[in-house]
């Protein structure tokens, strides 16, 4: 085991035998959401004094245990608020917990908030080598994978326009496009499967089939459940904040339509 580094409540290994990708342990987390408004630090002490704290403690996670092993495409499915989202905000070191350990073996890459980073006055152009740079590739890198970005990407002919000029959707195109391009062991995906219309959806669709049939270590954030039975190896359901169940695709698919009452 090689270059070992802490951060917080998780634990990033570089280079490991272990076959596990990712190990998570009692893992528990909560937003304090206000209740009233202190105007000024006189009421705020006066509150205070009576007791009165202004917020309340939402628990999003509380107690998560699981392992993912290296080369499995996990689907983490739940209805909104179960808490699927914050885990891999969690797992990509947005957020911090609480309690717990999380252990990460290999290079991890999140598809969560595509974009980050980009500069809507610069070009298209401008905003993919400075978006591969935050990606850690060199400008000659760029150089090699540029015309295969905006070729799949499918925005050839916007690379000098402002980016503010881009739709949502192009600019989610454009920033997926690149992200793709970035070397990692662990790929952290929300919903991206989601981006573009109906021909470059099954460009994503076609990517990650590739990257079941690698064998890349894969967490899936999605309500589809097709998606789950079409691409996972296994899957796991989370309500309120808990596991409930953790197995094959087509068993959680059923028992979340279950849920929801779908038949």
């Amino acid at each position: 085991m090689k270059n070992k580094r802490k951060i917080g409540n998780r634990t990033e290994v570089q280079e490991s035998e272990s076959p596990i990708a990712i190990s998570v342990k009692s893992l528990y987390k909560s937003f304090r959401l206000p209740t009233e408004q202190a105007f000024g630090l006189k009421q705020a002490l006066f509150n205070r004094l009576r007791g009165i704290k202004g917020y309340t403690e939402q628990k999003v996670l509380k107690g998560l245990n699981f392992e993912i092993k290296k080369g499995e495409f996990v689907g983490i499915v739940g209805r909104n608020g179960s808490g699927k989202s914050t885990l891999l905000k969690i797992l990509a070191g947005v957020y911090y917990p609480e309690k717990g350990n999380i252990t990460i073996n290999g290079s991890l890459i999140p598809f969560i908030e595509l974009g980050v980073g980009f500069n809507p006055e610069l070009t298209g152009r401008e905003n993919v080598y400075m978006n591969g740079a935050l990606l850690g590739f060199s400008n000659e890198e760029m150089d090699e994978m540029y015309d295969d970005i905006w070729k799949f990407a499918e925005l050839e002919k916007f690379q000098d326009q402002k980016l503010k000029n881009y739709s949502s959707g192009m600019q989610v195109r454009l920033a997926f496009s690149i992200a793709i391009r970035a070397r990692g062991d662990i790929l952290l995906l929300d919903e991206v499967l989601a981006v573009g219309d109906a021909a470059f959806q099954k460009k994503c669709n076609d990517y990650f089939k590739e990257l079941r049939d690698e064998k890349k270590t894969v967490i899936l954030v999605t309500h589809s459940m097709d998606n789950v039975k079409k691409f996972c190896t296994r899957a796991i359901l989370i309500e309120d904040g808990k596991i409930t169940h953790d197995g094959t695709p087509a068993t959680i698919a059923d028992e979340y339509n279950r849920i929801l009452g779908i038949k």
